[in-house]
């Protein structure tokens, strides 16, 4: 991890929003506090010459966000999600980054086609597009399959995107360590984690064998699953970096005068998303974690229609129950038993009052219901939370961190088509149905038989197994030799300093 490559990365990050007007207007639209606006502005002003200036066409967040790479676009995505967060303008305005950046050259596509598949592209397509969407990581062509005359979408890695990701990765895990270092009290929200997380999901993306077999498992999923389309994924067309699916027509989910148009019902598009979110997460333990509007389109039936599998969630069986039940006991608006949830699962430490834990989640739930989504301030909501965190010790969950982020997005998306939804009340009979099959008599049942037949297995080893166990924990430890480490200590300390020096005084040159 190199740290002058590092700070100067972060530097240029906060110096190019301040030169693009993105800082004022990211500040304005969450109604930052005037104490943290004038620090990052006064830290920001003296080096915006370093800034980028990014495509003066675009406005101040989009630019900005634009020329900082495909991780600040990531981060973008999501604040379009969230017209609650960042204010209706700026979220229409970063709506554009969802599919709509500027595209790499079809000549290099092509290219890049050919060497991964093997053929020229004129001998597999009668026709290949000009781009029809570009995102941060890859852009999309339409062809026409020459065997078939089938009409497909073929995505293509950006070039060098790789390389981008992970400068911006490196950047990110050193901000992480230098918040640890600087606060203590921000180590329980794990910083570090966090981002080993989101680059275990980046890292994913870029490799589209991973997205093709992402979307076969998906459509095998839900199959099944009323009003809800996935593309044919074409295994044979697909590679590291190139991926080929059958084409989705339809109308943009985020583009609501068509939807209007076309005589969709936007109250049940928006309930739709949620509950078909809801259901994949808790029923099958495996969904969408890109479900933004770029991602989404309504078929002429009224079908939504999800592509872009690059980024998918997983949850084993015991989260999505302690999740469900999180969810359900919000819904009875019973937080002793929410409360308890999270002490059972080891959410809060268990040293806590569990009263008053319960307490302080009334006080983050009651506000929400009888009232209108558009009266419900999130920002404030989130803000509450994270002193409720705070204060009981709760540590970030990693193998929430995807779900959550996801429910966050699948909201703003719901509440885009529909402001006045409450997502309690459309994801009660989801939940309600999945506590029925997975938290009664039935599953107690079920989980009894899986249990027998991992013991029948085993069952001949046990004997063993338990012998060893316990002619390990009697045979006595002997203690280590204490040896005299002064004069080694010493070396190694000064070796340390020494090649942090160099490394330090090499980097800084190269």
């Amino acid at each position: 991890m190199r740290g002058p490559h590092n700070i100067l990365r972060l530097i240029r990050t906060g110096a190019t929003l301040e030169r693009t007007g993105a800082m004022r207007v990211i500040m304005d639209a969450m109604d930052a506090p005037p104490l943290v606006r004038g620090t990052l502005r006064t830290l920001a002003w003296p080096f915006q010459w370093l800034g980028y200036r990014g495509d003066k066409s675009m406005p101040p967040a989009t630019r900005a966000l634009t020329a900082l790479g495909p991780a600040y676009i990531k981060f973008g995505q999501i604040l379009s999600t969230r017209p609650d967060i960042a204010g209706e303008r700026l979220a229409t305005q970063l709506r554009v980054l969802q599919d709509k950046l500027p595209p790499f050259s079809t000549e290099i596509a092509k290219a890049d086609v050919e060497f991964e598949l093997g053929q020229p592209v004129e001998e597999i397509f009668d026709d290949f597009s000009e781009p029809v969407a570009a995102a941060s990581i890859a852009q999309v062509h339409r062809a026409k399959l020459r065997r078939t005359g089938e009409d497909v979408a073929v995505k293509v890695l950006r070039p060098k995107v790789e390389k981008a990701f992970r400068k911006d990765i490196d950047a990110f895990y050193f901000a992480a360590h230098m918040i640890e270092f600087l606060s203590p009290a921000s180590r329980r929200l794990r910083p570090t984690d966090v981002i080993a997380h989101f680059e275990g999901v980046v890292l994913g993306e870029l490799d589209l064998r991973l997205e093709t077999s992402s979307a076969s498992e998906f459509a095998a999923n839900t199959k099944d699953d009323a009003g809800f389309q996935l593309p044919e994924v074409k295994w044979d067309l697909s590679s590291r970096r190139v991926m080929t699916m059958g084409w989705a027509g339809g109308v943009p989910l985020g583009d609501n005068a068509a939807l209007d148009a076309a005589g969709h019902d936007r109250v049940q598009l928006g309930e739709r998303v949620l509950q078909l979110f809801l259901s994949h997460a808790l029923r099958d333990g495996f969904f969408h974690a890109d479900m933004h509007q770029g991602n989404m389109k309504v078929a002429a039936n009224g079908d939504i229609i999800a592509y872009d599998f690059g980024i998918m969630g997983h949850i084993d069986e015991y989260t999505r129950r302690v999740y469900a039940e999180i969810l359900f006991g919000f819904i009875r608006r019973d937080y002793q038993r929410v409360a308890e949830v999270h002490f059972e699962a080891g959410y809060v430490p268990a040293d806590r009052d569990v009263d008053e834990f319960a307490r302080a989640l009334r006080a983050v739930g009651e506000p929400i219901f009888g009232m209108d989504a558009s009266r419900i301030s999130m920002g404030s909501l989130l803000s509450y939370l994270f002193e409720v965190t705070e204060r009981f010790g709760m540590e970030t969950r990693t193998e929430l961190i995807l779900l959550q982020r996801t429910m966050v997005v699948v909201e703003g998306v719901a509440r885009s088509l529909s402001p006045q939804i409450n997502i309690w009340e459309v994801a009660r009979p989801i939940v309600e149905s999945y506590i029925r099959q997975s938290i009664g008599p039935q599953a107690m049942l079920r989980d009894l038989r899986r249990t027998f037949g991992v013991l029948s297995r085993y069952g001949p080893r046990l004997p063993q197994l338990v012998e060893n166990a316990l002619i390990r924990q009697s045979t006595p430890v002997e203690p280590p030799t204490r040896q005299r480490r002064g004069p080694l200590f010493l070396c190694a300390v000064t070796g340390i300093v020494i090649g942090a020096a160099g490394f330090f005084l090499l980097d800084w040159f190269l």
